[in-house]
């Protein structure tokens, strides 16, 4: 993901809004205390640096250099977490692990062939755990004008070879059909926040409008952003209420009901 999300790492670290606690606490319960957990894809650490302080250990990797030194210079202090080069393609290359979570990084991966080689890699009780956005996704209030915008650069989101991108298949899918098949889902809710600056910087984050992909056209970009920002709310401020779902995945003979949140079942399209 280092080409998708060059530049980004700044930005992602300062305007990428977290999980909330509570569904860090649900990952802990369910990876255990005692347990080293592989982050994979770990941007800047906003999964593994509140994760560390629950767990034994948290190997963070992205295969993004900014994204790893965003995530040191936000885990100052946090001496259980390794953070290592690497991407999906290396697992086998990586340090030993008893659980993996993923977060948006997942739908950027050829997630069968992921979940197979962590069939060979975890142990028997090891938990497979996907966080992000719930399966409708997220309805952002500045959606409408940041798709025009995007639209006047000609900026459209990337694929990547069977990715949910490529395929449309959905996680909770997927997994069905995985040696991972076993899910336990819950889904937080959480209040966010947003000035005009946090939007805009938000838009700098993500990979279809990736500084490296601007080129030099990130201030034109940055400032017609700002004008349809304005247009659509002359206040310049943004409530929103995100949904966090975790997704608890276990091969079907260590089946655990572990966590709290409002329980779903995984839905079928």
């Amino acid at each position: 993901m280092g080409d998708l999300f060059g530049g980004t790492a700044p930005y992602y670290a300062k305007y990428r809004a977290d999980y909330g606690e509570a569904a860090i606490e649900h990952l802990a319960r369910a990876f255990g205390q005692d347990s080293g957990v592989l982050d994979l894809g770990c941007g800047p650490g906003t999964v593994a640096i509140p994760l560390a302080r629950r767990v034994r250990e948290v190997l963070a990797v992205d295969p993004d250099e900014g994204m790893l030194a965003e995530g040191r210079r936000l885990a100052s202090g946090v001496r259980n977490v390794r953070w290592l080069s690497g991407d999906s393609m290396k697992l086998r290359e990586l340090p030993a692990f008893d659980h993996i979570v993923m977060g948006r990084s997942f739908h950027w991966m050829d997630r069968r062939a992921v979940l197979a080689e962590l069939d060979d890699l975890l142990p028997p009780h090891g938990v497979v755990a996907i966080i992000g956005p719930t399966r409708d996704g997220e309805d952002l209030p500045w959606e409408p004008a940041m798709r025009r915008v995007r639209d006047e650069f000609d900026v459209n989101t990337f694929t990547a070879t069977n990715s949910y991108q490529a395929t449309g298949e959905h996680h909770h899918d997927v997994l069905a059909v995985s040696p991972f098949s076993s899910m336990d889902l819950a889904v937080y809710e959480h209040r966010l926040t947003y000035d005009l600056g946090a939007v805009v910087g938000l838009q700098l984050s993500y990979s279809y409008t990736a500084p490296a992909r601007l080129g030099d056209r990130v201030a034109a970009f940055t400032e017609a952003a700002r004008k349809e920002l304005v247009a659509l709310n002359p206040e310049g401020r943004w409530e929103h209420t995100a949904e966090t779902e975790v997704l608890i995945a276990r091969r079907p003979r260590a089946v655990d009901k572990s966590g709290q949140g409002r329980r779903l079942s995984p839905r079928s399209p």
